[in-house]
């Protein structure tokens, strides 16, 4: 009689600790308190582009550049303290094609697609030649 009361004692204390364990990691992925930011993205006459963030301090925000498949070419966190940021992405060594900024603070989200093409040099129609 001891053995099985003390076998259930034992079963129900590893069951209490497994559900407060679980309880106490949450949800790693969504932050507890999320700033909000205000975000204007435009590119330049160099062909760079640039992102100019405002955000609420107590909250991190996630500034991500992906490719059309999804890979991540670039990628900043802003910490809980700043509360501006602006910065300026040289896209002049990306391939040509669709990219996508995604800026995010674990709640909310803004995205931009981004398209990258190069002009192929023309040659002149017409040739004026003096004899």
């Amino acid at each position: 009689m001891k053995t099985i009361i003390k076998s259930l004692f034992f079963a129900l204390s590893v069951s209490v600790l497994t559900s407060f364990a679980a309880l106490a990691e949450g949800n790693p992925e969504r932050p507890a308190t999320a700033a909000s930011f205000k975000s204007g993205v435009y590119t330049t006459t160099q062909g760079k582009l640039s992102i100019a963030l405002d955000k609420q301090t107590g909250g991190t925000v996630d500034v991500r550049l992906k490719n059309s498949e999804g890979a991540i070419v670039y990628s900043k966190r802003l910490s809980k303290n700043e509360s501006t940021c602006r910065m300026r992405l040289d896209m002049s060594e990306l391939p040509d094609g669709a990219y996508q900024l995604e800026i995010t603070n674990g709640v909310e989200m803004t995205k931009q697609n981004v398209t990258l093409s190069t002009k192929k040099p023309t040659m002149p129609s017409r040739l004026v030649a003096v004899n």
